[in-house]
């Protein structure tokens, strides 16, 4: 009798595709990076005349911060993807698509759907946290719309502007 032996059957080793050990860093760098805006935002915002303690404010706010710029980096990106995955099928130029998966400063247009995508992703970061994070933290809608903003032009996934011609 003939046995089969199913490897990988839970994890199979092709997802390390989608989850390569430098996500980790990554991951991490996105985390201190995060933590780094909150506080700043902290002291530059004055918000001790709230009355509320770095602490607190850190503590209940970096994880949904950290982790809804992922989910907004993630809708960018899955634009950048799907236009790179579908562009040929849609008759895009080679150029653009070229463009925008290894030199967006090589075509004019790759940078402008790039930068478009990256907007994108700074609108979810800036509404996310709005909306989510800190609505029951910042009672003042001003203050909580300062911080949402600065929050989302200084943690905008930049690196999407970063030829990936560099890393092959």
């Amino acid at each position: 009798m003939k046995t089969v032996k199913l490897y990988n059957l839970i994890f199979p080793i092709w997802f390390l595709i989608f989850l390569p050990p430098l996500a980790f860093v990554v991951l991490f760098g996105n985390f201190i990076i995060d933590s780094v805006v909150i506080i700043a935002c902290y002291y530059f915002l004055k918000f001790t005349r709230l009355n509320l303690k770095l602490k607190e404010f850190y503590k209940s706010s970096i994880f949904k911060v950290w982790g809804y710029g992922f989910l907004a980096d993630i809708i960018g990106a899955s634009i950048l993807f799907i236009i790179g995955i579908l562009g040929s099928t849609w008759k895009l130029p080679e150029k653009l698509i070229e463009g925008i998966d290894f030199n967006p400063f090589s075509n004019i247009y790759s940078l402008i759907i790039i930068i478009i995508s990256m907007l994108i992703s700074g609108f979810f970061i800036f509404f996310f946290n709005y909306k989510f994070t800190f609505k029951s933290i910042i009672k003042d809608n001003k203050l909580r719309m300062k911080t949402s903003i600065i929050i989302a032009i200084i943690t905008i996934p930049y690196t999407f502007l970063l030829p990936t011609k560099w890393f092959y």
